[in-house]
């Protein structure tokens, strides 16, 4: 029987936390702490569910081999980078690890090697923009977007060689957002040629097209993440898309909670309101099912639970867990089940 385990990074303690899960009720329970050089934010997994990967904030990436069983994290190596990475993905065939550089500018490419570790040589290193925050390859692992906050404000477009792991600009190389929108992170739809970003400065989401041919995007549709009446400062911060392709949230600081849109055969998003959450909701998580999401407020020190209504997408708030200060990152698995 599968083991099912969420695991939660907590920088200012420079640890990662594991909690069982059961999948049945969605109830945590923690296992152990893991000890960082750093203090890890953002992480990853292989599609095997063998390996866990934490970007650490003394600028180095940390390789871990998951025991399924009792979910214990083994070091399995360190790499050691000229920035910080505040964001990693795997490209579709698990043979490279994308990360992005808020402060260096930058996205790069590298290797891992047999045993899951990351390679020490970057198939590439891209000077982008300032504050790059997020990469992932599509579905046919042959484009990959670098969307950048702030007043950078662009969206790079990239062929990707999933032979070599090279990024190269793509013909259009940019797509401009609307002013003051920044986008942030993004997640495309499991069925349809659609990608959904989230804008940090925008407090939105923007849906694009995606041109399956040439590797492009064309929005077509933006929605607030807010009430009409809220007027305080907020800044969006993750965006997720339920497995089931109808349902999307997007995470609330300032006004903290989680916006649901609804999506149709489309693609097109109509507002499910917004559900409360902890205090600076940085990042959330499905589990591998879909039947329960998790929520880290980085504010604090609480992680929110809600189960998912499959349907509708709304969410009913079940327990919640003081886990440590300023969560940061949830990642729940089932190790070594892809």
């Amino acid at each position: 029987m599968s083991k099912h385990f969420v695991y939660i990074s907590l920088p200012s303690a420079a640890k990662i936390a594991c909690y069982a899960q059961d999948p049945a009720s969605g109830v945590l329970s923690f296992v152990r702490d893991t000890a960082l050089p750093g203090g890890a934010a953002p992480l990853a997994v292989d599609h095997a569910r063998r390996c866990l990967y934490a970007a650490l904030g003394s600028s180095q990436i940390a390789s871990f081999t998951i025991d399924p069983q009792s979910g214990e994290l083994k070091p399995l190596g360190l790499l050691s980078l000229s920035a910080v990475p505040c964001f990693l993905s795997l490209d579709q065939t698990g043979r490279f690890l994308l990360s992005a550089y808020y402060t260096g500018g930058a996205a790069a490419v590298h290797p891992l090697n047999p045993d899951g570790s990351v390679g020490e040589v970057p198939a590439v290193w891209l000077s982008t923009a300032r504050c790059a925050h997020a990469i992932l390859t599509d579905p046919s692992n042959r484009f990959a977007f670098v969307p950048h906050v702030s007043q950078s404000n662009v969206i790079f477009q990239y062929l990707f060689d999933a032979k070599t792991g090279r990024l190269e600009p793509n013909r259009v190389s940019k797509v401009k957002p609307l002013p003051g929108a920044g986008p942030r992170h993004y997640v495309f739809h499991p069925t349809l040629p659609v990608v959904y970003f989230d804008n940090e400065q925008g407090s939105s989401v923007t849906a694009y097209h995606l041109d399956t041919a040439n590797g492009t995007l064309s929005p077509f549709q933006t929605l607030s993440t807010l009430p009409a009446d809220f007027s305080h400062e907020n800044t969006c911060a993750h965006i997720a898309i339920h497995p089931s392709g109808r349902s999307l949230y997007a995470a609330n600081r300032g006004h903290d909670s989680l916006a649901g849109f609804a999506l149709d055969a489309q693609g097109r998003m109509t507002s499910l309101g917004q559900q409360p959450t902890e205090k600076t909701p940085t990042h959330f998580a499905f589990d591998d099912q879909g039947h329960f999401l998790y929520a880290a407020g980085q504010g604090g020190d609480r992680l929110a639970s809600y189960k998912v209504d499959p349907t509708s997408g709304r969410l009913s708030p079940l327990e919640g867990y003081t886990v440590g200060t300023n969560p940061y990152w949830v990642l729940p698995l089932s190790p070594g089940k892809a």
